[in-house]
């Protein structure tokens, strides 16, 4: 099962069902994710994985924005998250990354949301693989991520 298929599968199981889009050229940065979709790369909903100190810590940010995890996530979390190498991600997560979905990971996870992201009326995250994308409303991924909304940009 790819990791697409996965997430469906992890949808399924909370009741979403997205509208995912797949392009074969990719959409593994926030870069490639605009220039497909045609939007502007801060209606990208970027998911980076950090460790936390009971698992993966997973903040959703605007693809326009770069995470300061030394300061503000710090301040949110109580405490400064680590790097996480690809294979950290994978397990954590159960999607390799360039396609780690805001939500339906395999394990807990941490989830925070930059709150740059609210004032879009859509915004688009990965669907578990680097060529798939699918559309939402910022309160429903923070509803569905079980997000809290915060400060986390540089």
């Amino acid at each position: 099962m790819d990791g697409h298929q996965l997430w469906l599968s992890q949808c399924e199981k909370i009741g979403f069902s997205p509208s995912a889009k797949r392009y074969e050229e990719g959409t593994r940065t926030s870069q490639d994710a605009a220039d497909q979709l045609g939007c502007e790369v801060s209606h990208i909903a970027k998911s980076i994985v950090f460790e936390g100190e009971d698992g993966a810590i997973v903040v959703i940010t605007s693809g326009s924005n770069r995470v300061d995890r030394k300061r503000k996530v710090k301040r949110i979390l109580g405490f400064k998250p680590g790097m996480a190498n690809p294979e950290y991600v994978l397990r954590s997560t159960g999607y390799a990354i360039g396609g780690v979905p805001p939500f339906g990971h395999t394990s807990p996870t941490t989830i925070l949301m930059d709150e740059d992201l609210m004032q879009y009326d859509v915004v688009w995250g990965a669907g578990g693989t680097p060529q798939t994308v699918f559309p939402i409303t910022p309160e429903q991924l923070r509803v569905l991520s079980g997000a809290t909304v915060g400060d986390v940009k540089q």
